[in-house]
């Protein structure tokens, strides 16, 4: 009997119910967080992307607060140094579990291939510094940029590097330097062979096992995927895994969802998940703020497909043609994103300001839908150690009196 044969098929809600399932982000949780649950939900996600904006929480911890609701961000950093995680070039800058280590060996060992992650020139024409640099971490152990003093009169801008962080950096993505731990956020780099002990290049699986192993994982890690989704979640090259190659071979299982013509796959992992969704019998209830670099949302043009989300990032667009804020958070309300809000926490003052919340063009706003939205806001505030909420202004315009007092110690402008 072909594989083809039988098919699940699902909704588009339904596909939706899946992916959130898979990421961790259908209901809210039961108990309590765990340090082991912040390696369990990096683990399903695969990689835990880095970003360095921290006009709320700084994104990799508010991804994991998205799926885990109260924890203590110390964790994570107690993982990296514990060497459970290791930090690499993912999707981008990443924590990755350590045991998937030999899968980025290959990125290591033809760093030129990396792009602006790496500059083969500087390496050619400053390899008596990157030396000197390497041997003095060798005899004087760990650094941080901050270690070495600005000489070249420049200012520390973001395209500004001093030489040693440029060093530094371009010997993190060659492998010959890991990350040992984090100190205030800032990396802590050391040798390869003292963070990560006894490894071996013998143990590292050749580039077409790689390849397989990176669509399978992400083919999982979405719960249901097309084939045109799969290579951004590792930024993988040509030549893409052929996903029904896969699927012949019973490693992927083909599924059918309303809207698409082309199969769409789902990890034989999830099978049992991707009954209950054909069946409609995931019902996605968490309501909760998501990270501009949370899996879900990363990928835009799979956001606007699968959640009919237009989305993007405008922290690096110029002030003036931002339509939504500098670091707009979508909003995941029971399956589907319903807005975004552009957000800032005054730890200092104790207040988490709402500058701007933007709901979806046509979106019922019911008081169930406001309420839900509320309540995540009035648990993120919380989390931020912020016990008050202003909402200053809503889309469409008047909501902020009907949002605000929902939430019990929310207030509006």
């Amino acid at each position: 009997m072909s594989i083809y044969e039988n098919q699940l098929h699902l909704s588009k809600a339904d596909a939706r119910a899946l992916h959130l399932a898979a990421q961790g982000l259908l209901q809210p949780r039961r108990r309590k967080a765990t340090r082991s649950d912040v390696l369990d939900a990096i683990r399903r996600m695969v990689m835990l992307q880095i970003d360095t904006i921290h006009v709320v929480a700084r994104s990799p911890y508010l991804v994991l607060w998205s799926r885990l609701g109260d924890y203590q961000p110390a964790w994570l950093d107690e993982l990296l140094a514990e060497g459970k995680l290791f930090e690499y070039w993912a999707h981008e800058a990443c924590f990755v579990p350590v045991e998937d280590y030999g899968l980025y060996r290959h990125r290591m060992l033809d760093p030129a291939a990396m792009g602006w992650k790496y500059s083969a020139t500087w390496m050619r024409e400053r390899a008596g510094e990157v030396a000197a640099l390497l041997a003095h971490v060798r005899t004087h152990g760990p650094v941080r940029s901050s270690d070495f003093e600005r000489t070249d009169g420049k200012a520390n801008g973001w395209w500004e590097w001093k030489p040693e962080k440029r060093s530094l950096e371009v010997l993190f993505t060659s492998g010959a330097l890991m990350i040992a731990r984090r100190h205030n956020f800032q990396r802590v780099y050391d040798l390869a062979e003292r963070v990560l002990p006894g490894w071996d290049d013998a143990r590292m699986p050749a580039l077409a096992e790689v390849r397989r192993t990176f669509a399978l994982q992400t083919v999982k890690t979405l719960g249901v995927a097309r084939a045109a989704w799969v290579p951004d979640y590792h930024r993988t090259r040509r030549p893409h895994v052929d996903l029904a190659a896969l699927a012949d071979e019973g490693l992927l299982l083909p599924v059918r969802v309303e809207g698409w013509n082309e199969p769409l796959y789902v990890h034989p992992g999830h099978l049992e998940l991707a009954r209950q969704a054909e069946q409609g019998k995931l019902a996605p209830t968490l309501t909760t703020i998501l990270s501009p670099f949370d899996p879900v949302v990363w990928d835009r043009r799979r956001a606007l497909e699968l959640f009919d989300f237009d989305y993007r990032l405008e922290c690096y667009t110029p002030a003036a043609r931002r339509r939504h804020g500098y670091f707009t958070l979508p909003l995941l309300r029971r399956g589907q994103l319903v807005g975004r809000i552009d957000a800032k926490a005054h730890r200092a003052g104790g207040v988490f300001e709402v500058k701007d919340a933007w709901f979806e063009p046509g979106l019922r706003l019911t008081d169930a839908l406001l309420r839900d939205v509320a309540a995540a806001l009035a648990r993120c505030a919380r989390w931020h150690g912020c016990p008050q909420v202003l909402v200053q202004r809503t889309e469409p315009l008047g909501l902020a009196r009907r949002l605000a007092p929902l939430a019990g110690e929310t207030e509006a402008a």
